[in-house]
């Protein structure tokens, strides 16, 4: 899997579309195409067009809450917030073939994620984000260990992408708590030059493409 996880978030530069394929173009895998309060037939529409860009440029693409579009348009899997449609239910709804993801800030949420057999988990936020209503506390580098420990302790082998206000001088030092990716948006997104600003955290230690 990835370890770099682009976020799309609709900015007055960008449109959902746009920095999804700016990401892309500039050699990210890992799509989550992420549009809160928007009508279905919206997402549909973009999902069906970046899925066909993903497959050309061989990257994964997530759809962030909506199960049925997901399933519609054949994505690789959904990601699924704390308010969204439980694991075991888009479990049953998907099937084994699809990644399902889960946002978690705890280890009760870790461990009732990896129960109902989530692929991967989104773990944050690391820092305050503008980018996510009703934010759950905020971990940090100290949050980020004391949950990886408890993982290893309860011998819960998933992966984990750090999310929520990481800048690129965060990265090294999250990866060192032992995470296996990162999941951006603003910061690429916020950036003078985007595309460059994701080659850049592309060609850092420990990112691979």
């Amino acid at each position: 899997m990835a370890s770099l996880q682009f976020i799309t978030h609709e900015t007055e530069q960008f449109s959902y579309r746009e920095g999804a394929f700016m990401a892309l173009e500039a050699g990210c895998k890992w799509i989550q195409l992420r549009m809160k309060d928007v009508a279905v037939e919206t997402v549909r529409q973009l999902a069906e067009e970046l899925k066909k860009a993903c497959e050309n440029r061989h990257a994964l693409l997530i759809i962030d809450d909506y199960v049925e579009v997901a399933r519609e348009v054949k994505a690789d899997g959904v990601h699924l917030g704390k308010n969204d449609m439980p694991i075991e239910e888009a479990r049953k709804l998907l099937g084994e073939g699809f990644i399902i993801g889960g946002t978690a800030n705890t280890f009760e949420d870790v461990k009732r994620h990896y129960e109902a057999g989530a692929d991967y988990l989104g773990i944050g936020p690391f820092r305050f984000t503008t980018t996510k209503k009703n934010l759950s506390p905020v971990l940090g580098l100290e949050g980020y260990a004391a949950i990886l420990s408890q993982m290893k302790e309860a011998n819960i082998e998933l992966p984990v992408v750090a999310i929520g206000g990481i800048t690129c001088e965060d990265i090294p030092a999250i990866l060192e708590t032992g995470v296996n990716g990162i999941a951006l948006s603003g910061t690429i997104l916020r950036a003078e030059d985007p595309a460059a600003e994701t080659r850049k955290i592309l060609n850092m230690k420990r990112i691979i493409k």
